[in-house]
């Protein structure tokens, strides 16, 4: 089995793990508190994202974690930290770019002479939770952007796809490029509208001339086409409402989609990685077309 395919099953044996363990109650891995956690950033300060941020969350929620900080070994050694004797390590995943030059290894590259390819390289890194001796003003936990529920909503309101309340169910209709949202009153919180616009505002972001998802495209003639999507759209969410420092919560309607969710992560080991990169790049879709609410906040992807 070559490395490659090592670090996709390894991932996906993961992920495919904490949705087992929270499917009883549909609390999977990506629903959260918008704790500082739900950022997860290495020792130098930079923020994991798409797969490594899902697998990140996994491995805290399992094993209890407090910390958003993660590092190799050796980087926890360079800032006076030891990781403790039989503490296991979680894999992330460093996607690397390969030009093709003449004389290139094919199996690296997979491409013709000239085009490049990014291919999937493991490493292993431990939670400051798992380490002694770290100095404590070294590491700074990186909290989440603050926001009130209507700064958020305004947020979501301002990416530039028409939001209709009335009575309907939440929906996007890519025809009319409009998000359909039920009024507040239908809601049992304010936490729960701006989840679900979050939740629609990615639908939204993968039509043609913005993302061009073809599980958006084929939505309502592909059943596979739609569980995809369903599922980028709830990890997008999740990825925005962390980055907002909002719990994202179970919806029970898409507990519906648990069981093809899992067959496909099954079948498939790249198939969460494919869905993460495009739920982590609706959210930044997002956070870049926001309007007037963008500045304020100061959110960052």
């Amino acid at each position: 089995m070559s490395q490659r395919h090592d670090i996709y099953s390894t991932v996906t044996a993961q992920i495919i793990a904490a949705i087992e363990a929270g499917a009883g109650d549909w609390k999977m891995c990506w629903h959260h508190n918008g704790a500082p956690i739900m950022r997860p950033t290495s020792a130098a300060g930079r923020r994991y994202s798409g797969i490594n941020r899902l697998v990140l969350w996994a491995t805290a929620d399992a094993l209890g974690y407090a910390s958003g900080t993660w590092a190799t070994y050796q980087q926890w050694k360079e800032h006076g930290a030891q990781v403790r004797k039989g503490e296991s390590g979680t894999h992330v995943i460093l996607w690397k770019k390969i030009e093709r030059q003449d004389g290139a290894d094919v199996a690296d590259s997979g491409e013709g002479e000239g085009k490049a390819r990014f291919f999937a390289r493991g490493f292993v890194v431990f939670n400051r939770d798992q380490v002694d001796g770290s100095a404590g003003d070294a590491i700074k936990e990186v909290a989440p952007v603050t926001t009130e529920i209507g700064d958020a909503l305004r947020f979501l309101e301002s990416i530039g796809v028409p939001v209709e309340y009335g009575l309907h169910d939440a929906y996007f209709r890519p025809d009319l490029d409009k998000i359909f949202m039920p009024e507040r009153s239908a809601f049992d919180s304010d936490l729960d509208l701006v989840s679900t616009l979050a939740h629609e505002s990615c639908h939204a972001c993968g039509t043609p001339g913005r993302l061009d998802r073809d599980s958006l495209r084929d939505y309502h003639k592909d059943r596979k086409a739609r569980q995809h999507e369903e599922l980028v759209a709830e990890l997008g969410a999740s990825f925005l409402m962390a980055d907002l420092g909002l719990a994202y919560t179970p919806r029970p309607d898409h507990a519906a989609y648990l069981a093809s969710w899992l067959n496909a992560l099954k079948s498939d080991t790249r198939a969460i990685f494919t869905a993460a990169a495009q739920a982590q790049a609706a959210a930044d879709w997002i956070h870049a077309n926001a309007g007037v609410a963008a500045a304020p906040l100061a959110i960052a992807a």
